[in-house]
């Protein structure tokens, strides 16, 4: 059954967006009420000090979240209009184009807040909805994995895993997609290139022919995802399609929790669910934190979809989705006008009145790019795909959209703009302290009454609705860290939304070095001009005591950019993977069997693909050291049966208090072993729940605050960017003595030869 909230939501929509419309036009009316600086320090305080008591509750009900969020609303309107009628004033022609473009950066800010808000006013929660208790009532249902460049190890991990999901038989297809062992491919004029695309072909073929799959390709390679997948739709006829990436391994109950609101409702064309990684993204690799922080996509898949499905505007996210075939056929399969084919098809149907939903359980688990070159080209591709979207099927003037649809899409859409807004954000107070330009013409009382509340409240507002899985300035990292190559992405495809390619983002890959990134070059060029803006604020601060009220604002905002800055050159330190298979923990009580010797009683205490990390007493362990063969004996708990999986152990080392940790490589012996192999490592979703509680510190019982939030973020930059420098000093020191070196070898040589010749004649004996 769907939860109260989401069922209301969703009959009664016509009169909630009135309702909500009508709460937030009487809110920003009151806020356009114009007041003296005094009333409004005095306004402006006493909601500041109501959302901090509010805030303490941290569930609220319906109302009191709607109370909550509107004086959020109320802080930031009164900002807006303050400083649309008050700061705009013309000194010179450079600083009033400044002053413009640190508006409109300001502007995308609170559009993007105000939509933030009225998207996740209600969230929704979607309970499961069983299957038939007839099978053959059960829709039939193809599994469909796209494939590019993966290697075959990937893939057949996902196709392992894809064919042991429960569900009846009989009723499930799975089939690979392989763009790289196309005709077109294997036909290259490059020979490489033509025999490599036909040994794929051969070996993916016969991998699907032995797991139970099929295998399928097609002529040529034509528009990328999207014509991959409606080239397959011509082979197959489920009438439910599952769509996976080739590295997105599935758990046996994906379908038992979605399939079924498809049965409840004939106009539903989506169940999407999250992506979930096991590998940690560069930025949290290299600062360390994939573990102790939640994931960078959690506000997305933890929050927004669930305020998206509200509005019946949850969208595909090309991966871990559910769509119904014979709505995709109404529009002709995936679209494929933008690169980000997944939303676009979303929001041709919406624009049919179909439904979508969402479910936030985790049932996939997938890869992260290995390198930060790696993510920004994965994220660029989708800043193109959603500005494109945002172009040609802009959801404000495209047909079919409700009210709320339009505003939700707009939400999505408009986000992937942030790369103007951060660029302008960090360049504006160097703007001033470097050049004097008067970007920001107001005094230091109005900043601190208009400004400041604004700030704070936007603070709390986002530490309200995403604190649990969203730290505060973990957003400001991650944006400035793709804005510096997301600008130019953004003005060519406003230019010109024919332009941008789909390219692959590459997975699986291992790091086998330090280094530092190649994309660090306009990161030093911003932390300089940083840098030199903050000692050039100090020179103002005693040379011009005029400007100190100006000074102290901008300073604190430079010296806010230099924490985050460094926090970024230390992510811009790539730290070696060498694993392909990322291990991740695990708590699941087993056996270790070995000839001859009585079981053992162990403990899984982390699982990957490649082997097992168990917890193991001293004693019970001590007459089989030395063994290397032996079996795994464990209750899989996705396939819920016992499993013999063949083992060997690799490493056995003390951990204190009388155990061991004993590290074991998979050797699986048959085809089968080798599914229930992949099946207890990804099989079982609840394991997923369990590491993503404890990462993000329970959700709602423990947040990190806006005040500790901040902390971590400069003990990260003073710690990873530190790291950053000195690898920096000591690559310029080594470049700078290599000439040195080459000149002191022939010397060194010459040395050499002299002492053994000196030894020689000194012993009497010919010198070698």
């Amino acid at each position: 059954m769907e939860s109260k909230a989401a069922k209301w939501g969703l009959d009664n929509d016509l009169i909630l967006t009135s309702a909500w419309t009508a709460v937030l036009a009487a809110v920003i009316l009151l806020a356009a009420i114009p007041t003296d600086t005094r009333a409004q320090m005095w306004v402006a305080g006493w909601v500041v000090l109501i959302m901090s008591v509010m805030r303490r509750r941290q569930r609220m009900p319906g109302a009191y979240r709607v109370l909550f969020l509107c004086l959020g609303v109320y802080l930031t309107a009164r900002y807006f209009f303050w400083r649309t009628f008050s700061t705009l004033g013309f000194h010179d022609l450079p600083s009033y184009i400044g002053t413009w473009l640190l508006y409109v950066a300001e502007g995308f800010g609170i559009t993007l807040f105000m939509l933030g808000v009225i998207v996740n006013v209600r969230p929704a929660k979607r309970a499961f909805a069983p299957l038939p208790d007839d099978p053959r009532l059960c829709p039939s249902v193809d599994v469909l994995v796209p494939s590019y460049n993966e290697s075959p190890e990937i893939l057949e991990v996902t196709l392992s895993a894809a064919v042991q999901i429960r569900y009846p038989q009989e009723r499930l297809r799975v089939y690979l997609l392989d763009d790289g062992g196309t005709v077109e491919k294997r036909n290259a004029p490059d020979a490489e290139e033509a025999a490599a695309a036909l040994q794929r072909h051969l070996m993916l073929r016969a991998m699907c022919e032995r797991l139970g799959a099929t295998y399928l390709t097609r002529e040529r390679n034509e528009h990328a995802k999207a014509g991959n997948i409606n080239a397959a739709l011509q082979a197959v006829n489920g009438e439910l399609l599952l769509m996976l990436d080739a590295d997105h391994v599935p758990t046996v109950d994906i379908l038992e929790k979605t399939v079924g609101l498809f049965v409840r409702d004939e106009k539903l064309f989506l169940v999407q669910t999250p992506h979930f990684f096991i590998s940690p993204d560069p930025i949290e690799k290299n600062l360390q934190v994939f573990e102790r922080m939640p994931a960078e996509n959690e506000m997305f898949y933890s929050v927004i979809q669930h305020g998206l499905d509200f509005w019946n505007s949850a969208f595909f996210c090309g991966s871990a989705g559910i769509l119904r075939r014979k709505h995709l056929d109404e529009i002709g399969g995936m679209s494929g006008a933008s690169i980000t084919e997944d939303a676009e098809t979303s929001l041709q149907l919406h624009r049919r009145g179909y439904n979508s939903a969402y479910i936030n359980h985790p049932m996939i688990s997938g890869l992260q790019p290995a390198t930060y070159t790696d993510f920004v080209v994965q994220r660029l591709r989708w800043t193109q795909g959603m500005v494109q979207i945002f172009v040609m099927n802009n959801p404000l003037t495209t047909s079919g959209l409700k009210f709320w649809q339009r505003l939700s899409y707009l939400s999505s859409s408009f986000f992937w703009f942030f790369g103007y807004a951060r660029v302008i954000f960090l360049v504006a107070p160097a703007a001033y302290l470097l050049l004097g330009l008067r970007v920001y013409d107001a005094s230091f009382r109005e900043v601190i009454v208009y400004a400041v509340p604004h700030l704070i409240g936007g603070l709390l507002v986002a530490d309200y609705l995403f604190g649990g899985v969203r730290w505060a300035f973990v957003s400001e990292l991650y944006e400035i860290m793709l804005s510096l190559f997301s600008l130019p992405i953004i003005i060519r495809t406003l230019l010109n939304p024919q332009e941008p390619r789909f390219i692959v983002t590459p997975k699986g890959e291992k790091v086998d070095t330090d280094f530092i990134s190649s994309l660090a070059t306009p990161f030093y060029v911003i932390y300089a001009v940083t840098v030199a803006a903050c000692v050039m604020g100090v020179y103002r601060f005693f040379e011009f005591p005029f400007e100190r009220d100006t000074i102290y604002v901008t300073m604190a905002w430079e010296l806010l950019n230099l924490i985050v800055l460094n926090a970024a050159l230390g992510a811009l330190y790539e730290h070696r993977q060498r694993r392909a298979a990322p291990r991740m923990p695990a708590d699941i009580n087993a056996h270790l069997a070995f000839d001859g010797h009585p079981l053992i009683q162990c403990n899984i205490s982390d699982l990957s693909g490649n082997g097992a990390l168990l917890s193991v007493t001293e004693s019970a362990f001590a007459p089989v050291k030395g063994v290397t063969r032996g079996e795994l004996v464990v209750q899989n708990p996705a396939l819920k049966k016992l499993s013999r999986l063949h083992i060997m152990v690799r490493s056995a080392r003390a951990t204190g208090n009388a155990r061991l940790a004993v590290g074991l490589e998979f050797a699986p012996e048959s085809q089968n072993e080798k599914l229930e192999t992949v099946a207890l490592v990804f099989g079982d979703s609840e394991r997923w729940i369990r590491f993503i509680r404890t990462r993000s510190n329970k959700r709602q019982d423990q947040r990190q605050g806006i005040v500790k939030s901040f902390l971590m973020m400069l003990t990260l930059g003073i710690k990873f960017g530190g790291i950053h420098v000195r690898a920096v000093f000591r690559d310029m020191i080594g470049s700078a003595a290599r000439p040195f070196g080459r000149m002191a070898r022939p010397a060194y040589q010459w040395l050499k030869r002299g002492a053994l010749k000196g030894r020689a004649w000194l012993l009497g004996a010919p010198a070698s």
